[in-house]
């Protein structure tokens, strides 16, 4: 494919510069300068032919919140997905910055709806993300389309070995105390909110990137931000200020870390497996 050619198309306008960005995995990344002086994003050759539009949904959905900032969407189709341009900036002030995220993520979460899950499936990373059935059981759904369907993945690709199945149906054994149905609404969520998929903008502003949207229990949103270093505690500090938390969450963040450690687990295999075993010892002992 042509990407110059490809961004003319879609958007009618000469490509002047083509800049490659690093560190995406699954696709490729650049900014582009066009002719008619917009700077746009630019993603290509996702493998999966429905990936760009189900990004573009979800992106659709977070920014319908209006709750924090969100790359707005120029064009999506099964070769590639255009966005704003989003520069980022060096956090001025660690506690502003970090005051401000923790709100606009709890008023994100403000956004809800009649039940857990999305109108489509959509992925996390490359992997596939189960969205439907939706359910108004949040046990009933994490359970089944979170961790479940790893599972029976990991079996798949090799690493459900005897040790792993048993620590897998003893936290079965103790669903209802793990996975808690406890009144609280289908909360909007970003879905795969880790620290790579946040930016400062001017002004310490945030914004968030790549999603991986349903609607679920605001508490697996945060169990996310708590791998690979976590936030700062400014964050969970501001974020308890806008939306109060239900007494005990951080005992339940290691159910909400499992299914993005299986994930990645099922996505870059067995350096992962060890880590997961952990979490799991953690959360049946």
């Amino acid at each position: 494919m042509n990407i110059e050619n490809t961004i003319q198309s879609a958007l009618g306008t000469t490509v002047r510069k083509l800049n490659p960005l690093g560190g995406g995995s699954i696709c490729s990344a650049y900014t582009a300068a066009l002719g008619d002086g917009r700077t746009v994003f630019v993603k290509t050759h996702p493998g999966f032919p429905d990936m760009f539009q189900k990004e573009s949904r979800g992106l659709r959905e977070l920014a319908s919140a209006q709750a924090v900032r969100i790359p707005g969407m120029i064009h999506s189709d099964a070769n590639i997905l255009i966005l704003e341009f989003l520069p980022a900036a060096t956090i001025q002030n660690r506690k502003h910055f970090f005051e401000h995220f923790g709100r606009s993520v709890a008023r994100l979460h403000k956004r809800s709806a009649p039940v857990f899950g999305f109108t489509e499936d959509n992925y996390i990373g490359s992997t596939v993300q189960k969205n439907l059935p939706q359910t108004d059981s949040w046990r009933e759904f994490y359970w089944s389309h979170r961790l479940l369907f790893q599972f029976r993945l990991a079996e798949k690709n090799g690493y459900g070995d005897g040790h792993f199945r048993s620590m897998f149906i003893a936290m079965e054994k103790r669903i209802e105390e793990l996975i808690p149905d406890d009144g609280e609404p289908p909360a909007l969520l970003h879905g795969d909110l880790w620290n790579g998929n946040y930016l400062c903008l001017e002004h310490d502003e945030p914004a968030i990137i790549d999603p991986a949207v349903y609607y679920g229990h605001r508490e697996a949103d945060l169990g996310m931000t708590l791998l690979f270093g976590g936030f700062s505690d400014r964050f969970y500090a501001a974020y308890d200020e806008e939306y109060p938390l239900r007494k005990g969450w951080e005992q339940r963040m290691e159910i909400y870390k499992l299914y993005h450690i299986m994930n990645h687990l099922n996505l870059f295999g067995e350096g992962y497996y060890g880590q997961v075993m952990t979490v799991m010892q953690k959360i049946v002992r």
